[in-house]
């Protein structure tokens, strides 16, 4: 493999570096309100976002180790697909991420949401609670949140009385998942490319920083995987920051591998990979 940096991959790294100048350096998070990807529901969504997030980052390390690995396995990939193979897998495996990581949401959502319909609130009145955007020194304060809902509720006609404990801890919980739960990061769309490089290289041996072991990449690729759904489900990190979207890395790192196992499959001839 020829690690020189291939053509598709330098502009995707000048175009993540330039949009996350453009996150450090715009006022008032501005950059990020516009195109971080929000919970649909949230009044900051824009359907924009579902591709505009995959080119933001929340920090120094985090697009260090997103450029690096864009870099390492995207460069072989791209070298072995060409560029439109590669972007369709890229992009693929971005919207799958989005989609994952957005399903995730939506049934911590809903189970969330019937106890609230039962204690008599509307779709709609739900919504607009949820939608308090109430922050105190960027942490999500419960009494603020309170002090607006009796109003609301005595505004619209609703009994105070909904305000139960079990109510006003789902609410608030809404509350911070939604206003608290934007995307950020091209990680779905390389892991996908993980998974494609897998596929094409299932020899190669990679290792993790604080694991310096070489596994082939057919079994260590599939135990990142597996690490992922873990963290999602139990929610206990193993190496990645608490805050990781690890159901985007599960359904970037799917997305690619079908497309690869389809297109190798059906369309691998003679060492081509077509279309």
């Amino acid at each position: 493999m020829n690690l020189r940096i291939s053509e598709t991959v330098k502009h995707l790294l000048i175009i993540n570096v330039v949009m996350f100048i453009g996150t450090m350096t715009v006022a008032n998070g501005a950059f990020y309100d516009w195109f971080a990807l929000y919970f649909p529901i949230n009044d900051a969504f824009r359907p924009w976002q579902i591709i505009t997030h995959m080119f933001m980052h929340g920090g120094v390390t985090h697009i260090l180790f997103n450029m690096f690995a864009l870099w390492m396995f995207g460069t072989p990939v791209e070298q072995r697909l060409g560029s439109k193979k590669f972007l369709f897998v890229y992009f693929s495996a971005g919207l799958g991420a989005a989609l994952f990581q957005l399903g995730y949401y939506y049934w911590d959502y809903f189970q969330m949401l019937q106890p609230l319909l039962d204690a008599g609130l509307s779709k709609e009145a739900i919504t607009d609670i949820v939608n308090f955007n109430i922050v105190s020194g960027n942490q999500y304060s419960g009494a603020l949140l309170k002090d607006q809902l009796i109003p609301y509720l005595n505004e619209h006609s609703y009994s105070t009385s909904m305000v139960t404990q079990e109510t006003f801890t789902n609410l608030f919980e809404a509350n911070v998942m939604i206003n608290n739960g934007s995307m950020v990061g091209a990680s779905g769309c390389i892991m996908g490319i993980l998974a494609a490089f897998g596929v094409l290289y299932p020899e190669a041996k990679l290792m993790m920083i604080f694991l310096p072991i070489p596994i082939k990449a057919k079994y260590f690729i599939p135990g990142i995987i597996l690490l992922d759904l873990i963290s999602a489900l139990t929610g206990h990190s193993f190496f990645s920051p608490s805050n990781t979207a690890y159901m985007a890395h599960v359904g970037g790192a799917l997305v690619g591998f079908f497309i690869m196992w389809y297109w190798r499959k059906n369309q691998f001839n003679n060492n081509r990979w077509d279309l």
